[in-house]
């Protein structure tokens, strides 16, 4: 049986403990496409669907210089007032740093 840790005066004993602790609070979700959203989780599923608010999202693009052969990595930024995300896209949900931690 999976060992509870206690963080913040929180039981942790399953994954989704975490999530559950970071409801109304600015989360970074990486995607599988490239993208990157930072933003407030206002609610979540059990496939880890996600509606988040006030949303950054980075796109980054890898393009390869036809002369060099070279790398170019390129960012765009935009900013969203309400986004769903399908749970299926997910790589990675972090939550909200925390002071000391």
């Amino acid at each position: 049986m999976a060992e509870s840790v206690e963080h913040q005066g929180a039981i942790i004993e399953e994954p989704f403990d975490l999530i559950r602790m970071s409801l109304d609070e600015r989360v970074y979700v990486k995607m599988k496409n490239g993208r990157e959203l930072k933003g407030r989780l206002y609610a979540y599923d059990q496939h880890l669907n996600m509606v988040l608010g006030d949303v950054e999202e980075t796109i980054t693009t890898v393009e390869i210089d036809e002369e060099t052969y070279e790398e170019l990595f390129k960012s765009q930024k935009r900013s969203i007032q309400m986004l769903f995300v399908r749970g299926d896209g997910v790589i990675l949900v972090s939550p909200p740093s925390r002071p000391g931690y």
